[in-house]
C-alpha cells in the first residue's frame, strides 16, 4: 500500500509498506493491505512503517490519519524520525515538564509535553 506521513516542515516518508501502526486517541491501530476505509485522530505515540528496506519509527504528536483506496496518509501536528531525534533536548523537556507538573499536578500543558518527551526517548532508543 501507499503510505505517506506529512508533517507540518516536511514529508516524512512517501513509499510502499507492508504495514502500518499507529497510535489513535482510541489506542493503537494497524493497517495492512486492502484495509477498509477509515479516519482516526492520532494521540501522541509511536508510528512504525514496514517498508521495502525495513522498519521506519517516528514519533508522532498528535494530527490524523486517513486509509483509502489501498493508502495510508498520517498528517501530524509535528513529527520526527527515530534517527533525528535529539535526545539531550527530549530528556530536557521531560525534566522541564516533571517540574512543571510538581508545581501543579493539574497542568494539561505539561503532561501533554511530557508524553511527547517520553515518546521521543522511546522511539529513538528503538522501543
Amino acid at each position: 500500500m501507499q503510505v505517506e506521513l506529512v508533517s507540518p516542515e516536511a514529508v516524512l516518508f512517501s513509499g510502499e509498506c507492508s504495514q502500518v501502526v499507529t497510535r489513535t486517541v482510541d489506542g493503537d491501530i494497524a493497517f495492512l493491505d486492502n484495509h477498509a476505509p477509515f479516519i482516526g485522530a492520532l494521540d501522541v505515540g509511536q508510528t512504525q512503517l514496514w517498508a521495502a528496506d525495513g522498519v521506519v519509527s517516528l514519533a508522532i504528536n498528535g494530527g490524523f490519519v486517513e486509509v483509502s483506496s489501498n493508502a495510508v496518509t498520517i498528517l501530524s501536528d509535528d513529527a520526527v524520525a527515530a534517527e533525528d531525534i535529539d535526545v539531550e533536548e527530549a530528556q530536557a523537556d521531560l525534566q522541564a515538564a516533571d517540574q512543571a507538573l510538581a508545581a501543579d499536578g493539574e497542568d494539561a500543558d505539561a503532561a501533554t509535553a511530557k508524553k511527547w518527551a517520553e515518546t521521543r526517548i522511546q522511539v529513538s532508543s528503538g522501543n
